[in-house]
């Protein structure tokens, strides 16, 4: 496609310009006489991409308050910033185009918090001068449909794993219930990690004490879930790392491993020990979406009993996390 060159002649930057009888374009930018590429307009750019994306995002939709005195339609800057787990003033920095080189790890942050499509990920990236994730890498990105989903499971813990168990998003229900896993660092949020800790790591994922009922079937079915992600993901380096860290690192995970079982893991029954409540008995529900292998993780209490009496108590108990990822 070839990009026109537009001439500004004798017109305020904004107006449009009638040439041989037909509209030729929008011109932007500076005083009479200059000439700009459109592929440098800032539809080119970084930062009003970032606030175009993050005035479409509603408050509701990215599982935050809504209040009464929003000034903007969307997302403001603090809430974005929370979302993705920078500052606000990189977010301001980055709009403003002061800083147009986030990490490939701040990209996908943004792209999860602003529920971009797969295509607006990978123009992300581009715009942020990286190259987008490849095919054969494992995707921490969540879809707009799934997140419409996620924000429909009204009081359930939710949380959303990657393909080789990475947390990527949670709910303020799976915070309330087990702690706000926001203080972890990211690459260490991991429940495979978790069922197999190396030297001596403790639980990253809950802040007090969860207790698995099938512990030895979890074990072998997370283990067979991460074999099953490495023929998805033959090419992922954090798959890759990940498993040698387990191999190396834990026993159990080395003799589960050389087992060869390919499968998936899909339920359990655990005891959170809530500070609030104390004990509680919930289902856990693992669903997976679609080719990217993202795991869908609900806990719940049985209906009627003492525990569903206690894990309503827990999500009022103090803790008012936004669902985060």
């Amino acid at each position: 496609m070839k990009v026109m060159a537009v001439r500004i002649t004798g017109r305020r930057a904004g107006d449009q310009r009638e040439e041989f009888g037909r509209k030729t374009a929008t011109t932007f930018g500076p005083a009479p006489g200059a000439t700009i590429s459109l592929m440098t307009a800032d539809i080119a750019k970084l930062g009003p991409m970032l606030r175009a994306w993050r005035g479409r995002v509603s408050p509701g939709t990215a599982g935050l308050p809504g209040g009464h005195r929003r000034r903007v339609p969307g997302l403001r800057r603090e809430d974005l910033a929370d979302l993705a787990g920078i500052s606000v003033d990189y977010v301001v920095r980055l709009e403003q185009g002061r800083y147009v080189s986030p990490s490939a790890q701040v990209t996908a942050a943004l792209a999860r918090a602003l529920q971009l499509t797969d295509a607006e990920r990978d123009h992300l990236y581009r715009l942020a001068g990286l190259a987008p994730p490849a095919g054969g890498e494992i995707s921490d990105h969540i879809p707009p449909g799934l997140h419409r989903m996620l924000n429909r499971l009204g009081n359930a813990a939710a949380a959303v794993f990657a393909a080789d168990w990475q947390l990527i998003w949670w709910n303020r229900s799976w915070a309330a219930l087990l702690g706000d896993p926001s203080p972890t660092p990211s690459a260490l949020r991991n429940f495979a990690r978790d069922t197999f800790p190396a030297d001596g790591a403790g639980p990253r994922l809950s802040h007090w004490p969860v207790t698995s009922l099938s512990r030895p079937e979890v074990e072998a079915s997370v283990v067979s879930d991460l074999r099953r992600a490495t023929g998805r993901f033959p090419g992922s380096d954090r798959l890759a790392g990940l498993i040698r860290d387990l191999t190396t690192g834990n026993r159990r995970f080395a003799e589960l491993w050389a087992s060869g079982v390919v499968g998936a893991h899909r339920e359990d029954h655990k005891i959170v020990q809530h500070p609030a409540t104390g004990p509680i008995a919930v289902d856990c529900d693992v669903l997976t979406d679609g080719d990217a292998e993202r795991k869908i993780v609900v806990l719940t209490a049985a209906p009627d009993t003492e525990d569903e009496t206690k894990f309503r108590l827990a999500m009022v108990s103090g803790i008012s996390s936004p669902a985060r990822g």
